[in-house]
């Protein structure tokens, strides 16, 4: 996978949010819908949950999430998106920067490669990288909700909102803002139906837990996930023509509960937003009804979480 992530929820239903394309990057900026009760996107941030470092989230990015979940992703990218043969490029949350490495080999010199992201722990990573294989793209600490590019100026804009949710709208308006007229914009992220198989135990465990009170928190996690068409509405909204979307289904399967929980990508990335909201005393319990029940779904079989990877693409209105 390709790490992650991570915008920590509260009661607001984002994706029923829009963003004005008059207001200014300093008032999105200074909007709630830009620091989710305080805590900006970041890719192998703290979680409530986790006892690890930045660092060693950044390891485990590295180790674990980069070489599953992100190769999904990068497969539908590397797919459907045509590199430009010269120019300047730009990735946003490039993490520890396997993917973009990747890119700008396939690339070559010509396409100068900046990349950026919040976390510096994965950058450090991503800059080791690209000095063992000689690779000249550049990593980069922004704030990728006000970046510090001037207008109009790269020629080919990437974004990985894989596991970003709420929906990540000023970062894709600061997107089409550095991009010039006629670039193409891409992003791609998880869209609704995702974890669907997960949730609906969540919401079991809870009622076994005596927390039935907190369904409504599960309902929220399912319904803040994009359909593909309200990712297009983005794209279309903040400035790009020709619009498409392609969507593959994918699969992560997990022999027990056991292994479930013992995934790097369940324990350290996805399961801390999901059960954040749960009280503290009663997380033990809540887990061991999730594993419970997780094992008696499968039947002996495996248990699989789907996830829906969708890729939206077009490109920046030309001036009139």
């Amino acid at each position: 996978m390709k790490w992650s992530v991570c915008r920590r929820s509260c009661g607001e239903r984002f994706i029923t949010r829009k963003i004005e394309p008059q207001r200014t990057r300093r008032e999105i900026k200074e909007s709630n819908l830009l620091t989710v009760c305080g805590f900006p996107l970041c890719l192998c941030g703290e979680f409530l949950m986790s006892n690890k470092s930045p660092k060693e989230l950044a390891f485990l990015e590295d180790l674990y999430i980069a070489t599953d979940w992100g190769e999904r992703f990068a497969e539908l990218v590397d797919e459907h998106v045509e590199l430009p043969k010269e120019g300047r490029a730009l990735y946003l949350v490039a993490g520890t920067g396997a993917h973009a490495l990747a890119l700008q080999a396939r690339a070559g010199d010509q396409l100068k490669l900046l990349c950026v992201d919040e976390n510096e722990e994965c950058l450090e990573l991503a800059r080791a990288k690209a000095v063992a294989v000689n690779q000249e793209a550049e990593f980069r600490r922004e704030d990728l909700a006000l970046l510090s590019f001037h207008d109009d100026e790269f020629d080919f804009v990437l974004g990985n909102f894989s596991m970003v949710a709420p929906p990540p709208l000023p970062e894709i308006y600061e997107m089409v803002r550095v991009a010039r007229p006629g670039a193409t914009v891409a992003w791609w992220l998880a869209t609704a139906s995702s974890f669907g198989e997960f949730f609906s135990i969540y919401w079991e465990a809870l009622l076994a837990a005596g927390l039935d009170e907190h369904g409504a928190k599960v309902e929220q996690l399912i319904v803040e996930r994009p359909t593909v068409q309200d990712a297009e509405q983005w794209a279309e909204h903040a400035g790009l023509d020709g619009v498409t979307s392609w969507t593959n289904i994918e699969e992560f399967d997990f022999e027990s509960g056991e292994q479930f929980f013992n995934s790097p990508l369940i324990t350290d990335f996805l399961l801390p937003t999901w059960i954040q909201s749960v009280p503290k005393a009663s997380r033990k319990k809540v887990m061991k009804e999730l594993a419970r029940i997780l094992d008696e779904e499968r039947h002996s079989g495996e248990f699989s979480l789907t996830l829906k990877a969708t890729l939206v693409m077009g490109t920046k209105e030309r001036a009139q």
